[in-house]
C-alpha cells in the first residue's frame, strides 16, 4: 500500500514537472516572438565590397549612415568586403556577441548563412536585402528598381548611335536576368533596331573581370555600357576613358564621367532603413510589413532616376521624364505583356500585368537581348 501511495506521488510529481515545463517553453517562446530584435545595444550591416565603389556597397553603406543619425544612442556595427561564404556567418555572430539584435546582410550571397544564424539566435532580427526565402525572424525587402532601370533604357535607347549596347552582368540570378530585361525594354521601347549584348562575369565585384568585358564589348562595337553589378567604378571609368557613353545602377555617378555619363537608377535605402528599425527597437517586427518579402519601388522614392549627363539632349530628358511620369500615375507597368524571349517565345501574354513575386522568377532573356544564360 506504501508503494503503490508513493509510486502515485511520483507520477502526480512527474506530470506536474512536465506541465510546469510545457508551459514554461511555450512561454519563452511566446517572449522570444515579442521582444525580437528588442534590448540590443547595436546593430549591425555587412556588406559584401568596399563603401565606396560607386556602387551596390556604397548605396547601403549611405543607408546605414541615415541609421546613425537616427538611432545615436545605438552601436552601428559595419564590416565591408565580407563573403558571401561561412565567413558571413562568423561576422554576424560576432556582432552579437557585441549586442546586435538588429542585422542587416546585404549581398544576396549573405541569405544562406544569416538563415543559419537566425536558427540559432531567435531573439535576433535579420533583415535581408534582395532574398527570395524569409524565416521566423529574418525578413527581406528590396524595391523594383528594374521600373528605373527601364527609364535609363529608354535614354540609352536614344543615345546609341551602333544599336549595340553592352550589358555587363554578374550571375543569372532572377533579379539580374530582370534587370538586363527591362532595360533592354527600355532600349527597345524607342529603337527596335537596337541590341543589348549581355556577358556575366561570375562575381560581383572583380575590377579585372569587369575592365576585361568593357573593352571587349567595346571592341564589338557598343557604344552604351551598363551592368549589373556591386561595384560599378571600373565600369564606369573604363567607357569614359575609352570614349564611350554609360548608364549607371546602384549609385550616381556622373562625376566620375562627366561626358559619357547618360543616366541611371540609383537606391535611396535612407528613409526605409531607419524605418525598419524603428519598428523593430519598439518590438513590432512581427505582423509589420517587414516580416516577409518586403516589396518597394519607384514610388516611395527608394529607386531614383539619376541626373542627366551634359550631353543629353532636352529632347531625350522630356521623353524620359514623360515616361517616368506614366509609371507614377500607373498608367504604365515595363513588364505589361505581351513579352518574349530571344527565341521569340511569348513569356507574359498580351494585356497581362505580371506581380513582382512571378517578375522575381525570371528565368530568361527578353527579344532584343544576345548572350547566354550560365547554367
Amino acid at each position: 500500500m506504501r508503494k503503490r501511495t508513493l509510486f502515485g506521488i511520483i507520477i502526480t510529481f512527474l506530470v506536474i514537472a512536465i506541465a510546469y515545463f510545457n508551459n514554461s517553453s511555450s512561454i519563452s517562446a511566446g517572449e522570444v516572438k515579442l521582444n525580437m530584435g528588442v534590448g540590443g545595444g547595436a546593430i549591425g550591416f555587412l556588406f559584401v565590397g568596399p563603401r565606396d565603389d560607386y556602387g551596390y556597397n556604397q548605396a547601403a553603406y549611405n543607408g546605414s549612415e541615415a541609421v546613425k543619425e537616427a538611432f545615436p544612442f545605438m552601436k552601428l556595427l559595419r564590416v565591408e568586403n565580407v563573403p558571401e561564404t561561412a565567413e558571413a556567418e562568423r561576422v554576424m555572430e560576432e556582432m552579437i556577441r557585441s549586442g546586435a539584435k538588429v542585422i542587416f546582410p546585404t549581398s544576396y550571397g549573405h541569405l544562406d548563412p544569416a538563415l543559419e544564424v537566425a536558427k540559432r539566435h531567435r531573439d535576433v532580427v535579420f533583415l535581408h536585402q534582395g532574398g527570395l526565402k524569409t524565416a521566423e525572424n529574418l525578413g527581406t525587402y528590396f524595391s523594383n528598381i528594374f521600373e528605373v532601370i527601364y527609364l535609363s533604357g529608354v535614354a540609352a535607347g536614344k543615345m546609341t548611335k551602333t544599336n549595340k549596347l553592352g550589358f555587363i552582368a554578374s550571375f543569372p540570378i532572377p533579379q539580374v536576368l530582370l534587370n538586363i530585361n527591362a532595360y533592354t525594354l527600355g532600349v527597345r521601347s524607342v529603337n527596335p533596331d537596337a541590341n543589348v549584348i549581355a556577358v556575366f562575369n561570375g562575381s560581383w565585384c572583380d575590377p579585372g573581370k569587369q575592365a576585361s568585358a568593357a573593352n571587349t564589348l567595346i571592341d564589338q562595337g557598343c557604344d552604351v555600357l551598363t551592368q549589373h553589378q556591386d561595384c560599378t567604378k571600373t565600369i564606369i571609368e573604363t567607357a569614359e576613358r575609352r570614349g564611350v557613353m554609360s548608364s549607371g545602377y546602384h549609385c550616381d555617378a556622373l562625376e566620375i564621367a562627366p561626358e559619357g555619363w547618360i543616366t541611371g537608377a540609383y537606391w535611396n535605402w535612407d528613409d526605409l532603413y531607419v524605418n525598419m528599425c524603428d519598428m523593430i527597437l519598439n518590438g513590432e517586427f512581427k505582423g509589420s510589413p517587414y516580416d516577409g518579402r518586403f516589396r518597394t519601388g519607384i514610388h516611395e522614392g527608394v529607386a531614383k532616376l539619376a541626373r542627366f549627363g551634359k550631353n543629353v539632349p532636352d529632347d531625350v530628358k522630356k521623353l524620359v521624364k514623360e515616361k517616368q511620369k506614366e509609371i507614377l500615375d500607373y498608367k504604365f507597368y515595363p513588364f505589361t505583356g505581351p513579352v518574349r524571349d530571344q527565341s521569340g517565345t511569348v513569356r507574359i501574354e498580351p494585356g497581362v500585368v505580371p506581380t513582382v513575386t512571378e517578375l522575381e522568377t525570371t528565368d530568361y532573356l527578353v527579344e532584343g537581348s544576345i548572350g547566354n544564360i550560365p547554367k
